[in-house]
């Protein structure tokens, strides 16, 4: 009897190569779309929840308000890397992956059942704090275990490739996100949608979670977790070891999470700044899904057969160049193919450059620290860039009065990761991982 144990044991937990491809991609990128949709529908419904939370006399204060809770959700980020991060690099790639998605569902159903400003008084903008907090836990605890994850199961070859759907599953997450949008903005009156409406992509989101644990419970183990027991010292010890892959990790993320955000802000954008209407501002969202999930997978695929430095530096130079010139005409001639225009510019080139980012970042790191690696590397920078962007340029239009202003601040940001790039090593090429 003991024959069948031995010959499954490897299998299960050792030898993922031989589980089925697709469905090892398929669970990972399931969970990791459905967190990242449930983190980001509050962007696109940022208008909505600041009139439901943060009621004010000024609609301008009550969406500084929206986003600023919006940025809340990127202060545990780091906390959530370093955890999570350590407890994936330690008990294995799949345990990590499962408590984050359980947090998710923490935050996600609590902000969808949170009765309003009107209702509870200061107790909901509270809450809503509160379960931001706990999704920015379990997002920056997701993306290191999951792409360390994606990389170590990808065939020789293919790291970049797989790589990529981290960013792709994040594009998917929008579209789907932006497509619910649309369908409730047409169905629903826009009283329906502020007293109600907004909260069934929640609501929707929190029961697709438990369909993403089933599959990720599933799913075999990529970490030598004997291994990464026998190399003794606390992983952040170990990490100071390797503080200049940190560094400049994080410049090369800067650029590419700020203007990730600022599409992101497109939806939101277009309804308070162009005066658009709603379901023509969801456009941008559906827009910014579609082609960050094809230009994540274009990136990725290239950066397999050219190098990772190429493919991130000269998509972040072409949106250096381009960024400002869209602005100015979706400015001077608005309209809805204008907003598309200009978002298909921001998402497929910030796609394009972001997917090989994401997969260079652990490369540079063993195999022991590599999931801690990038949560910190992806924390800190989202958390100090992508939080306050939306902020920031919100900030940026009403006291500058310039409608372009969120270019000027994707302008500067890429300018950092540009830096960054040039330092970095060559990851790709097929080229081993560190171990």
């Amino acid at each position: 009897m003991a024959a069948p144990a031995v010959a499954r044991a490897p299998q299960a937990t050792r030898d993922p190569a031989q589980a089925s491809t697709r469905r090892i991609v398929a669970a990972t990128v399931a969970g990791n779309a459905i967190e990242f949709y449930d983190f980001t529908t509050y962007a696109f419904f940022a208008v909505l929840i600041g009139k439901t939370f943060f009621p004010s006399t000024s609609p301008f204060m009550s969406l500084l308000m929206s986003v600023a809770v919006f940025g809340v959700g990127f202060v545990t980020r780091p906390l959530g890397g370093v955890l999570i991060g350590a407890f994936a690099d330690r008990a294995g790639r799949k345990p990590a992956m499962l408590l984050t998605i359980a947090l998710i569902v923490v935050g996600t159903l609590g902000l969808a059942i949170t009765p309003s400003y009107a209702s509870i008084g200061i107790a909901a903008p509270i809450l809503v704090v509160l379960c931001r907090l706990i999704q920015g836990l379990a997002l920056g605890g997701e993306v290191g275990p999951s792409t360390s994850y994606l990389i170590e199961v990808a065939p020789p070859g293919k790291r970049g490739l797989y790589g990529s759907w981290q960013l792709a599953s994040q594009g998917l997450a929008a579209l789907a996100a932006g497509l619910i949008g649309v369908t409730l903005t047409l169905v629903l009156t826009e009283a329906q949608m502020l007293a109600w409406g907004w909260r069934i992509p929640f609501l929707l989101g929190s029961v697709l979670i438990f369909v993403a644990i089933y599959m990720r419970r599933h799913m075999p183990e990529s970490l030598d977790i004997d291994k990464a027991a026998s190399q003794g010292r606390s992983s952040s010890s170990r990490l100071r070891n390797h503080w200049r892959a940190v560094v400049l990790g994080i410049l090369v993320v800067i650029g590419g999470t700020v203007s990730t955000y600022v599409a992101m802000y497109m939806t939101s954008y277009a309804i308070t700044t162009l005066k658009l209407s709603s379901t023509i501002g969801m456009m941008a969202t559906i827009t910014f899904g579609l082609l960050t999930l094809l230009g994540a997978l274009a990136g990725g695929w290239l950066s397999d057969r050219y190098g990772r430095k190429p493919v991130i530096l000269w998509p972040r130079i072409a949106l250096l160049v381009l960024t400002y010139p869209a602005f100015m005409l979706l400015i001077n001639h608005t309209s809805l193919g204008t907003l598309a225009l200009a978002t298909v510019v921001l998402a497929s080139l910030t796609a394009m450059s972001g997917a090989p980012s994401i997969v260079a970042i652990p490369e540079l790191f063993p195999s022991h620290i590599r999931a801690l690696g990038l949560s910190v590397v992806y924390a800190v920078g989202v958390a100090i860039f992508g939080g306050s962007t939306q902020f920031v340029v919100t900030w940026l239009i009403e006291t500058m009065q310039n409608p372009a202003a969120p270019a000027f601040y994707v302008i500067i940001t890429s300018l950092a990761t540009i830096l960054g790039v040039l330092l970095i090593p060559e990851t790709g090429q097929d080229k081993a991982l560190a171990d």
